[in-house]
């Protein structure tokens, strides 16, 4: 039969171990502060896919006045 010392052993262990996984885990804010970087990196990439195509579409037309201009 497991005594009140064995208990207090056994949590003492386990609270050790259970410390040991979870101090490489963030707190909280810096949890929040890497998810915010990370939410305004993907706001600039979304920013960045819509404006991209009209920029190329325009580079396109350029060129084609250019080609037009200059043969050969």
């Amino acid at each position: 039969m497991l005594t009140q010392k064995d208990f207090d052993q056994i949590e003492t262990i386990i609270d050790q171990k259970l410390e040991e996984k979870l101090k490489i885990l963030p707190s909280k804010d810096e949890f929040f502060i890497q998810m915010g970087k990370l939410m305004k990196e993907l706001q600039d990439l979304r920013k960045e896919t819509t404006v991209l195509p009209q920029q190329i579409a325009d580079l396109k037309d350029k060129v084609e006045t250019l080609e037009t201009l200059t043969p050969g």
